[in-house]
């Protein structure tokens, strides 16, 4: 299943899951099926795993600017999240908007995040295990973030002290931000 979000080119998608008393199966991932479904995502060059211990664990808002802008498609592999896009597309009629969608081992949903956007999530279980496709290699040159509490998203563990590496509490607020993308519409 594929469905749209309040920001076009965010998308989220459930792959079918086929279950029996001893679990489950699925595609995680079948670009052939996705086309068929009208959704016709870039080439991926990159598996990212990423494991949080703590809950309330605040990873981003990151992105890789161009000439190695980053798509990705994110998933949860264990435990639950709480992920986040924001528009950064200067000149788009949603830039600076944001939404999250709740990924978890148990839902299976995946949101593909293109390039162009800030990339961002908060643990909402101990153990959280991210995974997440990329439409480019890692280029630390590129390496961008911006402050995770400077874009006025809603945490939904807002009394929480979120365990935040130094990287991320020091990154730019979103005001101060200057974005390397422009909307092409």
């Amino acid at each position: 299943m594929i469905s749209a979000t309040d920001i076009p080119d965010l998308v989220v998608i459930v792959p079918p899951r086929f279950g029996d008393d001893r679990g489950f199966f699925s595609e995680s991932w079948n670009r052939r099926k996705l086309a068929q479904a009208g959704l016709d995502l870039p080439e991926f060059v990159q598996d990212n795993h990423s494991l949080s211990h703590s809950e309330g664990t605040v990873r981003g808002l990151h992105y890789q600017a161009p000439p190695h802008a980053q798509g990705k498609l994110v998933r949860c592999g264990r435990g639950r999240i709480f992920d986040v896009a924001v528009d950064i597309r200067t000149g788009s009629p949603t830039h600076g908007k944001w939404h999250a969608e709740e990924l978890s081992f148990e839902n299976g949903r995946q949101l593909w995040i293109p390039a162009g956007f800030l990339h961002g999530f908060m643990t909402l279980e101990p153990d959280s295990e991210i995974i997440y496709k990329c439409t480019d290699y890692y280029s630390p040159e590129c390496d961008g973030a911006v402050r995770w509490d400077s874009v006025g998203i809603d945490w939904p563990l807002d009394t929480t002290t979120p365990a935040i590496s130094e990287k991320d509490r020091n990154a730019v607020a979103f005001s101060d931000f200057a974005s390397p993308f422009e909307y092409k519409g």
